[in-house]
């Protein structure tokens, strides 16, 4: 298992990130603590979340998966051993959003405080604003990394257009660049991808970050009927994805797994990684067990063959 660089930072990772949504969400602190160690016990080094994480929760304002990872880095003193990435920009409430230089000036400081660090790694812009200028935007960050208190930056639900316009703007005034994208990408979801980004990513090694990458759990494999959706809270986004070409991915995924003795999230998520220009896919896990299945797959090396048959199944 070789690190790759995120984009141009010189920041390199293991290819797998950890998503850190599933903290104060679907498990609490206690259980967070535990995934947080075996993440570390498995020798991965990359942790991905968002301020905004976990809004959706009923009595939640945002900012828990920060405080609980916060809160681990400074019991576990890890800090310096890891990379963090976090986002920006998604609304928090009270007028909280956006890529303006006042909020994130403001936001910085508030998810440098949860994390109980003095530097983020990489902080990503959650959403395009398109309200404020993009030189606006990048000068702010630009400072940050002046200042020490960002390494690098991204792009998070960027189009094509606006990343390209967002790189020039660097490029044309001396700035700090988008170092990576972070699409929803999976072997479900490839066509936008592909299509629409791929090809601008490669060409300017941007790192791409994938997100959605076991499409909310279908491509386990523990989602084959409307009878299973209950099985967990995400249950009921995976309904869409019950239909004939999603069962022709199954089969597929469930053919290479029994080929490689894996299971299909191993399968699923090494596809992403095998993609030439992948950085790293994001997974999450609720249990050690669940932990260990999708950690498998950065040293699954599948054949071409392999990604021949998933290529075909997932033809969109």
């Amino acid at each position: 298992m070789e690190k790759r660089e995120i984009g141009n930072s010189g920041i390199k990772v293991y290819p797998f990130a950890f998503g850190g949504n599933v903290f104060g969400w679907t498990i609490d602190e206690k259980q967070s603590f535990k995934i947080l160690d075996g993440f570390v016990d498995a020798g991965l080094d990359f942790i991905d979340t968002a301020d905004m994480y976990s809004t959706w929760v009923p009595g939640h304002t945002g900012g828990e998966s920060e405080t609980i990872i916060g809160n681990w880095l400074k019991k576990s003193g890890k800090r310096n051993s890891l990379v963090i990435a976090t986002k920006v920009g998604k609304p928090m409430g009270d007028g909280k959003k956006g890529l303006s230089r006042k909020y994130i000036t403001q936001a910085v400081e508030d998810s440098l405080k949860r994390l109980q660090t003095d530097y983020i790694d990489l902080y990503q812009s959650h959403d395009d604003d398109k309200d404020t200028p993009l030189l606006e935007t990048l000068e702010t960050y630009t400072d940050l990394i002046k200042q020490g208190k960002v390494r690098a930056i991204g792009a998070s639900n960027y189009d094509g257009i606006r990343l390209k316009e967002a790189l020039q703007v660097s490029k044309d005034n001396n700035l700090a660049a988008y170092e990576c994208l972070q699409p929803e990408y999976n072997l479900y979801t490839r066509e936008y991808y592909e299509k629409e980004l791929e090809t601008v990513c490669r060409e300017r090694n941007i790192g791409v970050i994938s997100y959605f990458s076991l499409a909310s759990g279908f491509l386990t494999g523990k989602y084959r009927s409307e009878n299973d959706l209950n099985k967990s809270s995400r249950g009921g986004g995976i309904k869409k994805y019950l239909e004939p070409r999603g069962y022709k991915i199954l089969a597929a995924l469930d053919k290479v797994a029994a080929e490689y003795d894996a299971t299909p999230a191993e399968v699923a998520l090494a596809w992403v990684i095998a993609r030439p220009g992948i950085t790293a896919p994001i997974a999450s896990a609720t249990t050690i067990e669940q932990l260990n299945d999708i950690t498998k797959s950065t040293s699954l090396n599948l054949k071409s063959d392999a990604i021949d048959l998933l290529n075909s199944a997932s033809s969109y």
